[in-house]
């Protein structure tokens, strides 16, 4: 599965990305912001069916305990279906859901509905990540990682703004919307991507085998990179969202607005380093950017609880979405080069993809338990722990930048492993 042995790729930064990770980009920023129109808007629709705050909590949380639970019937999709009518099947499922949600007629259809989005999300996430890994060289996948993630961040910072317009026209206006964006997606990526999934007849004699989520367990860099995207969706998708605008009121004294400021600080962070994390994966390894972007979100994030001066508090919020951004381009890059470039990795990135949820599940249950008995001190040092935990992982993982000089090159480091501790070597290494 891990590319190796062959001649050391030109990393020219100036050489062109092909059109199809464009697609990809912009395909991700269009659905980000298409869900950002929605975000703001959901809680407030499902109050207007006479329902509690935990009921309407529940509307929330079930689209991301489908997509856990879903993930591993999307793999097995990926690699029996192909990455594009996986991709644009799951558009459609999230589309027509969405735009179902618009005309719901009471609380539980609009909980199934969402549940059924949560499917046709995991579906078109789990296709995204296998084509991004396909069709981008093997050293650009750090760059075209970072650029997917800055799609994908930009469009969750500009839907919100766009949804909180319509969502003051109507309640309905930005399901609607959101369904009509997801319909032009599905029409690009159909005439832009058919065909580029490695399932034309040119294309099938070169593919492998779809990677196995159990080989790929058993190298020492995807259990850092699960471990990694575990602690990114317990620190950064569950915590900061969950704790971060409380703590701003109920420690700092500070107005409600001051929580979306912090957010958007992070956001301004993890922006700045997304796609020069990105670069530097594709030149120096993969290595490097994780280890120093887990070592200053650990540190960032286990202080934030204890700061009492509310500039300090943004200023360290910043650090910690710079050390986010550092984190994910490599991170993907390094599973992309445990899977390689000829074989469907459907199972392998929807387990990558369900520790993420999972984390975006757990930890702001943890934490939130454990904020209400020892203070947010502690919540966020427990947060902060977990970062630390994905960082010992690290440390042990092997290099895995195709070609990569050095020690702890990829070649290496499977020489060094078993057959007991990597099966993958029991098969020839492209």
């Amino acid at each position: 599965m891990v590319e190796v042995g062959r001649s050391r790729p030109d990393r020219n930064v100036n050489e062109r990305m092909p059109r199809e990770i464009w697609v990809l980009v912009g395909s991700s920023f269009l659905i980000a912001i298409g869900y950002g129109i929605v975000a703001p808007t959901l809680p407030v629709f499902v109050r207007s069916f006479d329902v509690g705050i935990t009921a309407a909590s529940l509307v929330i949380s079930v689209f991301a305990l489908v997509r856990l639970l879903f993930a591993p019937v999307s793999g097995r999709l990926v690699s029996r279906l192909g990455e594009v009518p996986t991709f644009t099947i799951g558009l459609s499922v999230v589309a027509l859901s969405t735009g179902a949600c618009a005309f719901a007629a009471s609380y539980w259809q609009l909980l199934v509905l969402r549940g059924l989005g949560g499917i046709g999300s995991t579906m078109f996430t789990v296709s995204a990540l296998s084509l991004l890994i396909r069709l981008s060289p093997p050293h650009m996948r750090g760059r075209a990682s970072g650029m997917w993630a800055t799609g994908f961040l930009l469009g969750n910072v500009i839907g919100p703004l766009v949804g909180g317009v319509l969502g003051a026209v109507s309640l309905r206006a930005p399901f609607l919307v959101y369904a009509a964006v997801l319909v032009v997606v599905v029409c690009i990526s159909l005439a832009l991507l058919r065909g580029r999934d490695g399932t034309g007849p040119e294309q099938t004699a070169a593919t492998e085998p779809p990677a196995r989520f159990r080989d790929a367990l058993a190298h020492p860099a995807y259990r850092a990179a699960l471990a990694a995207s575990f602690a990114n969706g317990w620190v950064v998708f569950g915590v900061r969202v969950a704790l971060v605008p409380l703590f701003v009121v109920e420690a700092l004294g500070r107005p409600e607005a001051w929580g979306g400021v912090a957010l958007a600080v992070f956001a301004v962070g993890n922006a700045a380093t997304l796609v020069l994390a990105g670069r530097f994966a594709d030149r120096r390894g993969r290595r490097p950017p994780v280890l120093a972007g887990l070592a200053i979100s650990a540190a960032a994030t286990s202080v934030l609880g204890y700061l009492t001066d509310p500039a300090l508090f943004l200023a360290i919020s910043l650090l910690a979405g710079m050390g986010s951004g550092l984190v994910n381009p490599p991170t993907n890059a390094a599973v992309a080069d445990v899977i390689g470039s000829r074989a469907r990795g459907g199972t392998v990135l929807a387990g990558f993809q369900m520790v993420a949820d999972l984390g975006a599940i757990v930890g702001p249950i943890a934490a939130g338990a454990l904020a209400e008995v020892a203070g947010f001190g502690a919540a966020f040092a427990l947060s902060g722990a977990m970062a630390l935990v994905a960082l010992g992982f690290w440390l042990r993982a092997p290099e895995t930048l195709p070609s990569a000089p050095g020690p702890r090159a990829a070649e290496e480091s499977l020489a060094e492993c078993s057959e007991s501790e990597c099966p993958s070597r029991r098969r020839p290494i492209p």
